[in-house]
């Protein structure tokens, strides 16, 4: 038999309506939120996503020579994080130019400085 009850003692109701009211008012915000984490979670878009957070702009053979990966392995990563909004891509002549979206880039900022960059030149 489910047991659905809480054991504790004393419940806050106040608490309890205004955590579901402030969980309500921003359901749209949480939704998007994790749609970028989600796409950001796999370690290939995310070292996508903060090699364009550095560089602004890369096309997907300049991204298949730094990951060493195939075109159409990165182009189908640059899908999926164009698809769900984290980027945009800007054709000039023949070649399609991505770099992220402001809204993303802010969300993802924090995470990106944990990383070191190590460059000399």
């Amino acid at each position: 038999m489910a047991n659905d009850t809480c054991i504790r003692l004393l419940a806050d109701p106040i608490q309890i309506n205004q955590c579901k009211s402030i969980l309500s008012e921003n359901q749209e915000s949480f939704h998007r939120l994790s749609e970028v984490l989600s796409l950001a979670g796999n370690e290939v878009r995310f070292k996508i996503l903060y090699l364009l957070s550095v560089e602004k702009q890369l096309c997907p053979c300049d991204l298949s020579d730094i990951l060493g990966m195939t075109i159409p392995a990165v182009s189908q990563h640059l899908r999926k994080l164009k698809d769900g909004r984290v980027i945009i891509g800007n054709r000039v002549g023949q070649t399609i130019f991505y770099s992220l979206c402001l809204d993303p880039l802010k969300l993802l900022k924090p995470l990106f400085s944990h990383i070191q960059p190590n460059i000399s030149v």
